[in-house]
């Protein structure tokens, strides 16, 4: 293996260093039936040419969206990302800065997480928001938490619509302490608001609702803010950033904790990651928030600095009394999401909402068109919505696939109930002649 770097003399070395031998008593723990008695399958070795025209080979199986007209959303969608984003990340001093450590001399990493802040918290309509979290799911379940310490109650009412995996997700946060979470199910595309008043108690942390939820509909997060309120608990709203463009903020709905997944704003899909998740509260919870959160401030000679204002400090410490043990953050992503802010402004992200409740809508009204086709609930929608099909949505999503179109996502997967619905995303990256090829192969 001339690739190794370490010579047979520094192998005995460290051997020797061990008081063993071989390298085979590394090993002699492993118990004798559980080890593998031959060599390993593997081919043979490759030259470097041969070697990246196999990697190549296998590449090319994969197909991205720049090859595939792409109608699915589901958490991870395509918009458009401005090309200043990825110059401006690609700038050194942003691509290998990881966190500061040493804030005092991290200035410019500071002010980027501080503009980031800044950013979230005008288009939530909240007062505070920390420097990020790995993802929407992992901020939701963190939200939970902290929800659970303000209230210290010991139940969580949860729509049935919010995002499936983030659903897992707070379930493997939760599941070890002893917290009970409350399933409401669904009606027409929204939350069952009548279900609602009959597990509201004064032993229920907070409410957790996603809006635009899952299937795309529009939620009454004022309605879930005033009930939950009045049992002196929170409402915890997971929303699409993109959305509050043109749709009002969690703050002007009553929330008390704002979360989602910045991947929207200026994040490309690639893959599935990686991404942020952003979280925003009411200033009386900040002391509660997970991460850090940077501010601003003027040093004894009145200069303007930036500083690491607040950070739990159980979360590196007293690990055990910690509410989180969150200790990072996206800053990469979230410099992304604040460049693409900065560059749309206000103006631009309520066009880019429009346009994708038009498109959106311009399809549903195309698609139903068609025989056996048609729309699975009256809610109001924002970008995304489900039709109820009578042909199978796995041979409709393949005759997509063949005519290079990523199809809606199969309902079925996630609501064995839907089975045979699609949902459907039509962001403002879609043309008027896209949305009709779309409708054309699916019409045969």
């Amino acid at each position: 293996m001339p690739f190794l770097p370490h010579t047979l003399e520094e192998e005995q070395a460290m051997l020797k260093d061990m008081g063993i031998c071989t390298i085979e008593e590394l090993f002699r723990d492993i118990p004798e039936q559980l080890r593998l008695k031959r060599k390993l399958n593997l081919p043979k070795g490759l030259s470097e040419k041969a070697a990246w025209d196999e990697v190549e080979r296998l590449a090319h199986r994969n197909k991205d969206i720049g090859q595939y007209l792409c109608f699915r959303g589901a958490g991870a969608y395509e918009h458009y990302q401005p090309k200043a984003v990825k110059h401006i990340l690609s700038r050194s001093e942003f691509y290998t800065a990881y966190t500061p450590y040493q804030p005092e001399v991290s200035q410019g990493t500071l002010q980027a997480i501080f503009e980031y802040q800044t950013c979230i918290c005008e288009l939530t309509g909240m007062d505070v928001a920390n420097a990020s979290h790995y993802d929407g799911a992992t901020a939701l379940a963190e939200a939970a938490l902290m929800a659970i310490q303000i209230s210290r109650r010991k139940k969580l009412v949860i729509s049935s619509l919010v995002h499936p995996e983030y659903r897992e997700t707070l379930h493997t946060y939760l599941s070890r302490r002893g917290i009970e979470i409350i399933m409401l199910p669904s009606e027409n595309g929204l939350t069952a608001v009548a279900e609602l008043e009959k597990v509201l108690t004064t032993e229920v942390a907070a409410v957790i609702v996603q809006n635009p939820n899952f299937l795309g509909s529009i939620e009454n997060l004022a309605f879930f803010a005033q009930k939950i309120h009045e049992k002196g608990g929170l409402l915890i709203a997971c929303v699409d950033p993109v959305s509050l463009g043109v749709l009002a903020s969690p703050g002007e709905c009553g929330a008390d904790i704002a979360v989602g997944e910045g991947q929207s704003l200026g994040l490309p899909l690639s893959l599935g990651g990686p991404y942020l998740g952003f979280m925003a509260c009411k200033e009386k919870y900040v002391r509660r928030m997970p991460g850090r959160i940077v501010g601003k401030t003027v040093d004894r000679l009145g200069r303007e600095g930036f500083v690491l204002t607040l950070q739990a400090r159980e979360q590196h410490i007293r690990r055990d009394k910690a509410g989180s043990n969150i200790c990072s953050n996206q800053a990469l992503c979230a410099l992304a999401a604040t460049i693409y802010l900065a560059l749309l402004g206000p103006r631009g992200l309520r066009e880019v909402g429009k346009q994708c409740m038009e498109k959106s809508h311009y399809a549903s009204e195309l698609l139903v068109q068609l025989p056996g086709i048609s729309l699975a609930f009256t809610a109001p929608f924002f970008q995304e919505f489900v039709v109820k099909t009578q042909e199978s949505a796995v041979s409709i999503n393949q005759r997509l696939w063949e005519a290079g179109i990523l199809g809606g996502l199969d309902l079925g997967r996630y609501y064995p109930e839907l089975k045979n619905h699609l949902l459907f995303c039509v962001t403002e990256m879609r043309t008027k002649e896209e949305i009709e090829r779309l409708v054309e192969v699916i019409g045969g």
